[in-house]
């Protein structure tokens, strides 16, 4: 047994049926890189399964403590099944972009068996009529709860289920073993029955205590906040930025649509170098200009900037922890009532750069301030917020996430298919009933879109108004493309 870190627990407690707290990958493959052109279901399975001996998490399941009162446990399944976690389905025809995106919907809505490992992959197969997809052509969809992981930890998680190459060198078996036995070892240490989970509750709420740890994180939470605000008082710091009142932060019910599109990366790059800004800010850029377009068609737009929460990695920035989720976000304008989309451009890199100066201070980690109430008071103010739809009344500011993970640079395989496209997936909370994950691989770079199905009824409208967002951004930028000459 192990017990679940203070910022992955968070995600468990946060779990409610409306709100479910996974994120999800989807690849689409194309067969011709194979040797007969054919992928078998049971060879992706075989694989997945040789594949889990680097990933003990995927088999250990959440184990609460009796009256929540104190921080559930991963233990090992001893019932777990790899093919009740791989399913294969395949679409009616014709097999279209549109009928996959429904179907990724469907699976994104539906929340995970919290009482199995927390995760689900499904092949997806009849993507006959998927541009740039090949006959026999196949999608991915891979579902894992956020107290698993985050977005960087996701991205190596598909590095080892995918391959550099169409067909690497064969394993040694006995490496393997070696391997596995030496990282469960942690995860296979005695279980504890309820009643000595409770005395282990108690035991550690009487040792951090006596030892003051929850006084020691409160004032330090404190005293942080403390600084930020003195800082905000000198004008060394910008307060939070609120945004207006959207459709978009409205309670969120229990279905979902998915969209994406994709856009070439060495373009935008040149984008970015033209007006000295960086990939991040001009995605973020197309998202706003999207959103105007959006929101104007259907007499909504706002006079005021929307505002965005925008994720950042801080693997990277110091500090050691057993999260798995180790991320921090600002809050940005992404200047919707701006019409130009080169001066949206550079209003969205001011912005980010000035909400980047919240990183590390509590602004920036509010999870970290949640972390210290035990789930016993977690949990049930979590679900409440939920059910009571406090946001109409309380708002976050925010309208929208915007996520950027950047992929690998070079081709991916699963079982010899070349992966032709990565799309991402992100959870809605409460009061945020949109979110845009960002994601480069090679020289491709795709937006996907994750909504609510009551507040963005017409993803594929939305799609369309990001196409046209970016158009103008580039064409504005780099000159309108030239068209081929007719032979």
């Amino acid at each position: 047994m192990k017990q679940i870190g203070y910022t992955d627990s968070i995600f468990i407690n946060l779990e409610t049926p409306t709100t479910p707290q996974h994120i999800a990958f989807m690849g689409v493959y194309d067969p011709s890189t194979t040797k007969d052109g054919i992928v078998r279901f049971k060879e992706v399975l075989a694989r997945f399964d040789r594949r889990l001996h680097t990933l003990p998490t995927f088999r250990m399941r959440v184990e609460q403590v009796p009256g929540l009162l104190d921080r559930p446990y991963w233990v090992e399944d001893a019932d777990f099944d790899v093919e009740y976690h791989i399913r294969h389905l395949a679409l009616p025809k014709p097999g279209d972009w549109r009928q996959l995106c429904i179907q990724v919907a469907r699976l994104h809505a539906r929340p995970l068996d919290m009482k199995r490992p927390l995760w689900e992959c499904s092949i997806i197969e009849g993507l006959n009529n998927v541009e740039g997809c090949a006959p026999g052509g196949f999608a991915v969809y891979t579902k894992i709860h956020h107290s698993l992981v985050d977005g960087d930890l996701g991205q190596q998680i598909m590095g080892v289920l995918h391959d550099m190459e169409p067909y690497p060198p064969e394993e040694d078996e006995e490496e393997s073993e070696e391997e596995n036995a030496e990282i469960e070892k942690e995860y296979r240490s005695p279980r504890f029955g309820d009643g000595e989970l409770v005395v282990k509750a108690f035991t550690n709420r009487i040792r951090n205590t006596l030892n003051l740890t929850y006084a020691k994180n409160a004032k330090e939470v404190v005293s942080e906040l403390g600084g930020t605000l003195v800082k905000m008082a000198k004008g060394e710091l910008s307060p939070p930025v609120l945004g207006p009142k959207t459709r978009f932060d409205e309670p969120v019910g229990l279905h979902r649509v998915f969209e994406g599109t994709e856009f070439s990366l060495p373009e935008i790059k040149k984008i970015k170098n033209s007006t000295k800004t960086s990939v991040n800010d001009v995605c973020v850029s197309v998202v706003g200009g999207g959103l105007r377009k959006y929101l104007e068609f259907h007499g909504e737009l706002p006079e005021d900037s929307m505002v965005a929460t925008i994720p950042v990695n801080m693997r990277k920035r110091g500090g050691s922890s057993d999260d798995h989720n180790q991320i921090a976000s600002l809050m940005a304008q992404i200047h919707t009532e701006i019409a130009d989309p080169v001066e949206r451009l550079a209003a969205v890199h001011e912005s980010i750069d000035e909400g980047k100066k919240v990183i590390g201070t509590p602004l920036s980690q509010p999870l970290k301030i949640v972390a210290l109430l035990p789930p016993f008071l977690a949990k049930p103010f979590a679900q409440m917020y939920a059910a009571e739809k406090l946001t109409k009344f309380i708002p976050a500011g925010a309208s929208t996430v915007i996520t950027n993970v950047p992929g690998p640079p070079v081709d991916m395989y699963c079982n010899g298919a070349q992966m032709i496209g990565m799309y991402g997936l992100g959870l809605l909370t409460p009061g945020v009933g949109l979110f845009n994950i960002i994601f480069s691989m090679g020289d491709k770079l795709t937006i996907s879109i994750l909504g609510d199905r009551d507040l963005l009824p017409d993803p594929a409208f939305y799609r369309q108004c990001l196409e046209e967002s970016y158009a103008e951004l580039r064409d504005a930028v780099l000159g309108k493309p030239k068209k081929a000459s007719a032979k």
